[in-house]
């Protein structure tokens, strides 16, 4: 039996849980006007060496490599960044008059490290990337639209964020921490030696030797930021302040990526679980790519380790493990209204399942409780004739006969009765989870115009 990779999962139990994630992304996203952008999922491996940085893990250990049939040297992308930059030079997108230009995306992503519990070698990240703009209220931005979605999904998270400074402030900072670890450099690990020598910021970054005693006197990057940078770091916070975002000041934070340069930031979750995600700004990479001398900013966070966290919290996600109505028949002329019944019905906007297999209307009966049926549409040619049709409710058990001209306004009725029942568009609204304070009016979050109808498209 052909089984899947190492390091990878098939989705199918919490699918539906994925794809409730991915509606909030969008609808967040949208909300902050971010436009959806998709990029390959391989690209040439300089992008990846000249953007992420030749010293960090993720190229130096993780990337999946390889040739392909005309000897290019190709990388599965282990980020989302460096190929939306790529896409922004490369498409000429700077030139548009609107700045900045603000993307988000939504992707899988693909490093070579040893599998563990929401962290796997194919694995899934959503994220955003504004270019053109060096305002330290987009840095607020971006942080506040990683934090407002995760809250939108209801999990309790909050930013940890420092600043890495400017590059003048950098440059002073890095001399100071090679002087602090020249003394012990050969009671670090193999990786921090070889940090030393290219990324010396990154030694701040070691899970292995974090608990020595070397790194409990570090001198700060937040001790040694100019006035420039110093006072951008001071709008950022006091604009998170506005914003009511919950952050803490880790003067040790420095993410993983080379490119990364004042603001730098990490979603973490309040009961321990972790890192969901982080983000920062980069000022140097457009250019450094071959684009024009502008800013950017954005954040990925790990869709496998936001699906964990809404499992281990039990945090509750609408399922709708339900269709509205099974449509039940016994012989080919019923079978083929069927057919035609099932697509205009669909074509409505109604969630509509029918009998595949010619079963009997006992068996039929038994599929429709399987599927969570509301309502069932019971077929005969005898109603067919008379221009009606007869429609049971499987809630109440009711039947009722009606014309079929009449069908799409009794279902609507009776669907919108049942979405709301028992709350002011509540908990069992079966197009969004939680409306208290509304009525599915024409200010519904979930969808943009429910004004005259019952909550259907």
């Amino acid at each position: 039996m052909i089984k899947k990779q190492k390091g990878t999962v098939d989705i199918y139990n919490d699918a539906k849980i994925w794809k409730y994630i991915d509606f909030i992304i969008d609808e967040v996203m949208t909300r902050y006007n971010y436009k959806y952008i998709r990029t390959p999922i391989f690209e040439d491996t300089s992008l990846f060496v000249r953007g992420v940085g030749d010293s960090t893990d993720i190229v130096s250990k993780e990337m999946y490599n390889f040739k392909d049939k005309g000897n290019r040297d190709i990388s599965l992308r282990p980020e989302g960044t460096a190929g939306v930059v790529r896409s922004y030079i490369e498409n000429k997108v700077y030139a548009d008059s609107i700045n900045p230009t603000k993307y988000y995306y939504n992707g899988t992503m693909y490093r070579y490290e040893r599998p563990q519990n929401g962290r796997l070698r194919e694995f899934t990240q959503f994220g955003c990337e504004v270019l053109n703009t060096n305002d330290p209220l987009m840095d607020a931005e971006v942080i506040s639209l990683s934090y407002n979605i995760l809250k939108s999904l209801n999990i309790d998270c909050k930013i940890i964020i420092n600043s890495l400074g400017n590059k003048e402030s950098r440059e002073k900072y890095r001399e100071k921490l090679i002087r602090h670890f020249k003394k012990d450099i050969n009671s670090l690990c193999d990786d921090c030696k070889k940090r030393y020598e290219t990324n010396p910021l990154r030694i701040l970054d070691c899970k292995k030797d974090n608990d020595k005693d070397i790194f409990k006197n570090i001198p700060t990057m937040i001790d040694n930021l100019d006035n420039d940078s110093k006072k951008r770091f001071e709008t950022v916070l006091e604009y998170l302040d506005i914003l009511k975002i919950p952050y803490e000041i880790d003067n040790n934070l420095v993410r993983g990526l080379d490119y990364y340069n004042d603001t730098v930031f990490e979603i973490v979750t309040n009961d321990d679980i972790g890192s969901l995600g982080g983000g920062g700004r980069y000022s140097t990479l457009v250019k450094e790519l071959d684009g024009p001398d502008v800013d950017g900013i954005g954040f990925a966070v790990g869709l496998d380790r936001v699906v964990k966290t809404i499992k281990d919290n039990n945090i509750k996600v609408p399922k709708h493990d339900f269709v509205d109505i099974f449509i039940m028949y016994v012989n080919e002329e019923e079978k083929k209204y069927a057919l035609y019944l099932t697509n205009e019905l669909r074509a409505t906007g109604f969630i509509v399942d029918t009998e595949y297999n010619n079963g009997s209307l006992k068996a039929q009966f038994k599929k429709g409780d399987r599927l969570n049926s509301r309502f069932n549409i019971i077929l005969n040619s005898e109603d067919l004739n008379n221009g009606e049709i007869k429609i049971k409710n499987n809630k109440t058990k009711e039947e009722d006969v009606i014309a079929i001209e009449m069908l799409i306004y009794y279902l609507q009725e009776k669907l919108f009765a049942m979405n709301h029942e028992d709350c002011s568009c509540g908990s069992e609204c079966s197009c969004h989870d939680n409306h208290e304070d509304c009525s599915c009016g024409s200010k519904c979050s979930c969808h943009d115009n429910h004004e005259d109808y019952g909550c259907n498209h």
